[in-house]
């Protein structure tokens, strides 16, 4: 019989670090330790939850084992550290009530889908019979709800809601599911909708599910305030509906998302493989962009193949779908254009009431602004395009103290960067810093950072670019300031995700981004670090007639390429897309062109693909940003293995393909055939520039980020060809290719700089 006594036991501290605040893991620690049949304590601290066992070196091996195998499913455990310390005589194992010690933060929980076993409950509990805000520690509200740490319930929007007494016996009930669910609420305690419809207040929770039943199968447009923001809704097979909300929404051309009712129902209208489900599924439920099989109503994705596809995450959302007809309804932003998100009541009811049959609030303050994430599965991985509900705010962890440092992102699809120790924490999605409302949506979500991580910045990084108002922003601090170079903080960002930091050969396309010579870059091909980059080859340089209104008239950066290749003789070559744009605005481009007036250079890859787009005749103007180079993607037929020429070297021109794209527009080539050949063309472009410089530099590393590399055809065939030539292959999934996914390359260059 093996020796165990207490005489042989010892007290232990275990620090668990990494996402394990709001996820149930105290009571989670509790029933591992009692099972165990052993003493001690476990405690939340605002920088990880500490544990002090009484046991064998044999019991705290097999309680660690345990606790890693069995974490709530919310949950992420970083790291888990024990040492001996003096010995406590403990009598059981109980939970120390939460503190909050130093300046260091454990992960805060995104937001969660709402679980099997509330959905169950809602249908059996009597106080939570249909009780759309029902939750417990596996679901429901996190960061939108937090504003401090540690995560208790006297820090969070629902300090304002006191616990009836059922809900006060699971809530200090240990081996009850709800035991410490911070938002726990019932019908008798907890927050409820209001339904503001014709000057009409409803408040009986039965009637407004009814009637906005109603109202969405009955051709109207609905507010819905969700988790981390207001949304609009309407039945997704309505025309009339979804084009009005088009209209109202002044959102032209842009593809709405659309809410399933269930998996089963999603296949029907679209193609979903394996890791796609696994996506739509996951306790983050982002918006998945799938392939189309049938079509819903013609102006939910306007022409686009493709249907940005989520399911239920919230309660309500349930219960909708459960008690009506209703397969699919469109659920996108509640703002007007590109104003963030609303989460206010009473200004949903001003504004979004202006433009809505009804307006459905509820009585729970939002504190941290989150729209729905987007992802689409490429190469059989999970890729983020827009980091917001469900993944921020979780750290990237990095090899390198970055601790003090506010990255202050790029201006488009912003996202901020703050540095607490050696984690980088990225914001949610932020927006077009354009906008002065989303402006003041990223300096006020600064600041509410600030106080949640415990962070002062003593360093600040900017983009080169003096006009973007994120470097206006950091010009404002009387810091130390670093400015990184746009498509270097691009690789870098690539590079930090993965973990590597050595010489790489980094390709970053994009549409813009300042350079260092002072025209615009945007396809680089360059040997960096986090300390430095040397620019090796990029695409030639195109003047942009007219700045950027290229990005609303794509048809001027395919002028400015006809005029660079053949001057104004294309003028005769009667080329559709030319019919409906007069000639002499054609030639006045032409001669500003000549005379360098508002025509800065560009080389970035996005106003290539805005020049091919218009030139096919498929996107001459463009309605939202990117909707040129997406039609044209969305034209491609994967069977046509074809190519155009084109010249490489220090410089790569696009001459020869231009010119043999217009001999087959002549030739009435079909569209789809132009969009595949270009697009094969881009990928050889890369795929033989990459091999000269790995054979000149000897690096066989290959880094690719940027916004072009959303573009599904043109990303899985470069990372699947360069690996099949021996390549090392890194690209982004957990953080976005595009500009959100630049404050992330900021912070670790300014790191490495201030060494």
């Amino acid at each position: 019989m093996p020796f165990n006594t207490e005489f042989n036991k010892k007290t232990y501290r275990i620090k668990i670090e990494g996402l394990i605040q709001g996820v149930g893991f105290r009571p989670f620690v509790y029933r591992i330790a009692t099972g165990l049949k052993l003493n001690g304590s476990v405690e939340n601290r605002n920088d990880g939850v500490v544990i002090k066992l009484k046991c064998t070196s044999t019991e705290l091996s097999e309680f660690s084992n345990l606790i890693r195998k069995k974490a709530p499913p919310a949950s992420h455990i970083e790291s888990i550290n024990h040492k001996e310390i003096d010995n406590i005589d403990f009598l059981d194992f109980h939970i120390v009530k939460s503190s909050s010690v130093s300046q260091t933060i454990t992960d805060v929980s995104p937001d969660i889908a709402v679980c099997d076993d509330c959905l169950a409950d809602m249908k059996t509990q009597l106080n939570r019979i249909d009780y759309p805000f029902i939750n417990c520690t596996n679901c429901g509200p996190r960061f939108t709800i937090i504003q401090d740490l540690p995560y208790d319930r006297e820090k969070t929007t629902m300090k304002e809601f006191v616990m009836c007494d059922d809900c006060r016996n699971e809530y200090t009930d240990i081996l009850d599911r709800r035991f410490h669910a911070q938002p726990v609420a019932c019908s008798v305690c907890g927050p409820e909708y209001s339904l503001f419809l014709n000057g009409e207040i409803i408040k009986a929770r039965k009637e407004i599910l009814d009637k906005t039943i109603q109202l969405l199968e009955n051709k109207n447009i609905l507010a819905i305030k969700g988790l981390g923001g207001f949304f609009i809704a309407c039945d997704a097979f309505c025309e009339e509906t979804v084009a009005r909300l088009r209209k109202l929404k002044n959102r032209e051309g842009k593809p709405f998302a659309v809410m399933f009712r269930c998996i089963e129902t999603a296949k029907k209208y679209a193609h979903i493989n394996a890791e796609e489900e696994r996506s739509l599924f996951s306790l983050r439920r982002p918006i998945v962009l799938l392939k189309e099989k049938e079509k819903l109503a013609p102006s939910v994705n306007v022409g686009f193949n493709t249907i940005g596809a989520m399911l239920p995450y919230m309660p309500m959302h349930y219960l909708l779908f459960e008690k009506s007809g209703l397969d699919a309804i469109v659920l996108t932003s509640g703002n007007i254009s590109d104003e963030p998100i609303i989460t206010d009541n009473q200004q949903a009811i001003e504004v979004l009431g202006s433009i809505c049959d009804g307006v459905l609030t509820y009585n729970r303050h939002i504190h941290n602004r989150t729209d729905d994430s987007v992802a689409s599965i490429m190469n059989n991985k999970e890729r983020i395009f827009r980091r917001s509900r469900g993944y921020a705010p979780v750290p990237v962890k990095l090899d390198t103290d970055v601790d003090g440092i506010l990255a202050t992102g790029a201006e488009l699809a912003n996202c901020f960067c703050i540095g607490k120790d050696k984690q980088a924490i990225l914001s949610q999605h932020i927006g077009d810093l354009k906008n002065i409302e989303t402006y003041e949506f990223f300096a006020e979500t600064i600041e509410k950072y600030k106080k949640l991580f415990r962070f002062e910045p003593k360093i600040i990084v900017k983009d080169m670019h003096p006009d973007y108002l994120s470097t206006r922003y950091a010009d404002e601090f009387d810091l130390p300031a670093i400015k990184v170079q746009h498509h270097h903080a691009h690789i870098a960002s690539c590079m930090a995700e993965n973990g590597i930091n050595e010489p790489v050969i980094g390709v970053a396309m994009d549409g813009t981004g300042y350079g260092t010579d002072g025209n615009i870059w945007g396809s680089e091909f360059m040997v960096c670090d986090f300390n430095d980059f040397k620019r090796i080859s990029h695409f030639e340089y195109m003047p942009m007639p007219g700045g950027d209104m290229v990005t609303y008239e794509p048809w001027r950066m395919a002028v400015a390429h006809l005029y660079k290749v053949y001057g104004l003789e294309f003028l005769d070559f009667n080329l559709p897309f030319l019919q409906n744009i007069d000639n002499e605005k054609v030639k006045f481009l032409c001669s500003a062109i000549d005379a360098n007036i508002n025509t800065p250079l560009s080389a970035g890859a996005g106003r290539l693909f805005d020049a091919v787009s218009a030139l096919v005749n498929l996107c001459p103007k463009s309605r939202f940003h990117a909707e040129a180079p997406m039609r044209l993607e969305a034209a491609i037929d994967k069977t046509i293995p074809d190519t155009y020429n084109f010249y490489t070297g220090d410089t790569i021109s696009f001459k020869p393909t231009i010119e043999q794209i217009v001999k087959d527009i002549k030739n009435n080539i079909p569209i789809h055939k132009v969009s595949t050949k270009f697009h094969n063309t881009v990928i050889e472009v890369i795929l033989q520039t990459v091999s000269t410089i790995s054979r000149q530099h000897n690096i066989s590393k290959v880094v690719l980020s940027g916004g072009t590399f959303q573009n599904k055809f043109l990303a899985e065939n470069i990372e699947q060809k360069l690996s099949q030539k021996g390549y090392t292959i890194y690209s982004q999934s957990k953080i976005p290719a595009n500009d959100g996914g630049i404050a992330l390359g900021q912070l670790i260059i300014a790191a490495n700089k201030k060494r």
